[in-house]
């Protein structure tokens, strides 16, 4: 707090352009915005050394912030290389945040309340159907689910199943034990 302070006790506005401009040593430093999610820019105005956002810290926060509940592993390729993704997602998966649904699938999780296990926070029928739609496979629910939900059995679908028409899929999604299933 104490390098922010000091910095915005130097950064005075340009009245011409409205830029921040900053006097430091002689040297004037035009900086366009100071914010403090850029530590990097901050560690360099400041002279100080400010702790980095280490790639774990990345993917926690794009999760947390991301409206899906339903990640493949391409969504984290930007982040950098193949095997340093799959160590922090690993580590993401450990602290309870994401829990690995299939090859390549990743799903929120949240804290059991009873067990203080992390789960889903939706169901299977529902990561399936989004994991397929990310993957371009057309899907919607089951057969039974839909004649329950339409009215015509009391019979409640005990299986998670997903209908995926003419495609062909052959990924493996399961959670807690239990497997989605398809049908034509």
């Amino acid at each position: 707090m104490y390098c922010l302070a000091k910095v915005m006790s130097a950064v005075q506005p340009n009245e011409i352009t409205g830029a921040v401009s900053l006097q430091r040593t002689n040297a004037r430093l035009d900086l366009l915005e100071i914010v403090c999610k850029h530590t990097t820019q901050l560690s360099y105005v400041c002279g100080e050394i400010m702790p980095k956002v280490t790639l774990e810290e990345r993917i926690e926060m794009s999760i947390t912030r991301s409206k899906p509940n339903v990640f493949l592993r391409k969504d984290f390729e930007r982040f950098g290389g193949y095997d340093q993704v799959g160590r922090a997602l690993r580590s993401v998966m450990l602290k309870g945040l994401l829990l690995k649904a299939g090859y390549g699938v990743y799903v929120k999780a949240r804290k059991s309340s009873i067990t203080g296990n992390p789960i889903p926070v939706i169901p299977l029928v529902q990561v399936g159907l989004e994991a397929l739609v990310k993957m371009g496979v057309p899907a919607d629910i089951g057969s039974s689910a839909k004649q329950y939900m339409s009215g015509e059995t009391t019979q409640m679908p005990v299986a998670a199943v997903v209908n995926i028409g003419k495609s062909r899929v052959a990924r493996k999604l399961s959670l807690g034990g239990k497997e989605l299933r398809y049908e034509k």
